[in-house]
């Protein structure tokens, strides 16, 4: 299937940051933090980075600023966020700061892809 947009700076700076939380998952789970067998988490920044680099529509990386918004609040709302700065397991904090940090970076390089794909679209219009 031919893409209707290219991927764009931005959409590859966001499905690498999408990438990258997920490896800081993958880092608490080596650590030992209690995970389920297959974590949601592993759906929620997967399929957007797959959505944005392999689908042709314009408005995929709404999903990425979607899965942004829901795990750093998910982050703050569940009590998490303590284990920011709990050094008792440093794997497990040092993983959890990579995913954040990815995660943020996910959120604000998605905002740029859907503001590049937009305006694109309006200037071949």
């Amino acid at each position: 299937m031919k893409r209707k947009t290219a991927l764009s700076f931005a959409g590859k700076l966001t499905t690498a940051c999408l990438l990258v939380a997920a490896f800081g998952v993958l880092i608490q789970i080596i650590s030992g933090h209690p995970y389920p067998k297959i974590p949601p988490v592993f759906f929620i920044l997967l399929i957007p980075a797959a959505l944005i680099y392999f689908a042709p529509w314009k408005w995929t990386p709404i999903s990425a600023v979607l899965a942004g918004i829901f795990l750093t609040a998910g982050l703050f709302l569940s009590g998490a966020s303590k284990r920011l700065i709990d050094l008792q397991n440093p794997g497990d904090s040092t993983g959890l700061w990579i995913q954040t940090l990815a995660v943020a970076g996910a959120l604000l390089a998605g905002c740029m892809a859907i503001y590049q794909n937009y305006s694109n679209s309006k200037k071949t219009n």
